[in-house]
């Protein structure tokens, strides 16, 4: 059965021995930040970490790398927790084909217990905050997924938008977000603008752990992330009414917090500790007032730590960026076999394709960098044959110390654009892409030496089986 909430999953956890409760008295900062940063670095079997006896705070509950190693990923999606990143991705391609799954609307929302308004309004009150790293510019909500509708077109269920981005906490009722252009809230936010309109948004925290994978995923624009939810579940999506502003919100989340984006006002938000592994600086952002608060009693925080990967966010976003990407260019490239978007939100990218022609490969490096995620994220791109898996880095590497001629294989596009927040950009926002062609020449292309390759043995398929069956009985 799929998770409605986040509670249901996190006794999910506990029982399969990935999540671990620090039961000793800590510190907000840094032991909170620390230890789901340390876990980043025990390896792919990391669990969540549970903190309720947190100084300074009478009544904190706190979840932390809730999806921070493969296994936890796995069971997210309600596989054995062995199952491996290859097997996850493929599982993940295999439910897209469900999608759309329209979703379950219901009543009684678990987060209408509690209700602050008007005055009342407080985040203090509801969230125990904390700095993520030393040098971030404040307390950040980073794990909330924020609604929003295209004022152009309001009633279109598909272009409301679940999307998840970065807010600094700037009051008791204030937020300052940061919606990078080529996502869909920058979009409504553009359109409400030039109408001199506030933007409505609810933001909900503490949501089942399919919520934060589909949040992150770069879908179309009229494509609804609660569809994609329900074909990911297997069941459809439970969702609520949020009071304020009619928006649909998670049913299950912990927390639900309504109010406006501000029509052209911006305000200093950062510097942030980013995906990049670099602080990003200072910028001015719309600001969100909140006007209305609604929780679960005893809200569980549950946030993540993001830095040098791999963290937390890696695991997020490495399935759910690979997969759309995968999917919109086999739309296009039949022979598009698999796609590797694991590395830094997908900056980098490793495509396996067959080729119908000389030069082929290079047309789908450049069709991923026009994708809607590829537009402001993916800047390097690696192609390699049908006979590579390009999860194997080893396999990877190979190919491309053995097939690049970087004269002919390497190809620079000037002037692209990228999220500012990739640090090698400059300005920000604007870079040169790269394309390396690592695949073996077709006709015409007729370069090379590449006419007697070594192939595995017919038989290394069933003994890899076999082997893997022999070790696992040990």
């Amino acid at each position: 059965m799929p998770y409605d909430d986040l509670r249901s999953f996190l006794d999910t956890l506990e029982k399969e021995g990935q999540l671990l409760r620090i039961t000793d008295e800590v510190l907000p900062e840094p032991d909170i930040a620390a230890a789901a940063n340390a876990a980043g670095r025990i390896g792919e079997g990391a669990p969540a970490l549970w903190f309720d006896r947190v100084k300074g705070f009478t009544d904190a509950r706190i979840a932390m790398n809730v999806h921070g190693s493969w296994r936890n990923h796995a069971l997210a999606l309600g596989l054995p927790k062995e199952t491996s990143p290859r097997e996850q991705v493929e599982e993940f391609a295999r439910r897209w084909d469900a999608f759309p799954v329209a979703p379950e609307r219901r009543a009684q929302a678990p987060w209408t217990e509690n209700t602050l308004t008007g005055d009342d309004v407080d985040l203090f009150r509801v969230l125990p905050l904390f700095r993520l790293n030393d040098g971030d510019g404040g307390f950040y909500l980073d794990k909330a997924a924020v609604v929003s509708r295209d004022p152009a077109d309001p009633d279109h269920f598909g272009k409301q938008n679940l999307g998840t981005y970065r807010m600094e906490v700037i009051g008791r009722d204030r937020l300052a977000l940061q919606p990078v252009p080529v996502h869909d809230i920058a979009q409504h936010l553009r359109t409400a603008e030039e109408n001199g309109e506030d933007l409505p948004v609810a933001i909900t925290l503490g949501n089942d752990p399919v919520v934060p994978i589909v949040a992150g995923m770069p879908l179309r624009y009229d494509q609804s992330e609660y569809e994609m939810a329900g074909a990911l579940r297997g069941a459809p999506m439970p969702i609520a009414t949020a009071p304020h502003t009619g928006l649909d919100v998670p049913w299950g989340a912990e927390v639900v917090i309504e109010g406006v984006i501000e029509s052209r006002k911006r305000q200093i938000e950062g510097p942030f500790g980013e995906f990049t592994g670099h602080y990003s600086g200072g910028r001015r952002m719309p600001v969100i007032r909140i006007e209305r608060i609604s929780y679960r009693t005893d809200p569980v925080f549950e946030s993540l730590y993001l830095g040098m990967p791999w963290t937390e966010c890696d695991y997020l976003v490495g399935p759910n960026t690979s997969v759309p990407l995968l999917k919109q260019l086999r739309a296009e490239f039949p022979e598009v076999r698999a796609v590797n978007a694991m590395y830094t939100h997908g900056l980098l990218v490793v495509i396996s394709t067959a080729k119908r022609y000389g030069g082929f490969a290079k047309a789908v490096g450049m069709r991923a960098m026009t994708t809607p995620h590829g537009l402001g994220y993916v800047s390097q791109v690696i192609l390699v044959d049908e006979d590579v898996d390009p999860f194997d880095l080893p396999q990877v590497m190979w190919a491309q110390s053995a097939k690049v001629n970087p004269e002919e294989d390497v190809v620079v596009i000037p002037n692209l654009s990228v999220v500012e927040l990739a640090p090698a950009s400059q300005p920000a926002g604007v870079t040169s892409k790269m394309i390396i062609d690592a695949t073996t020449p077709v006709a015409p292309d007729v370069r090379g030496n590449f006419g007697t390759p070594v192939k595995d043995l017919p038989e290394t398929a069933e003994w890899a089986a076999r082997l893997r069956t022999l070790l696992a009985g040990r």
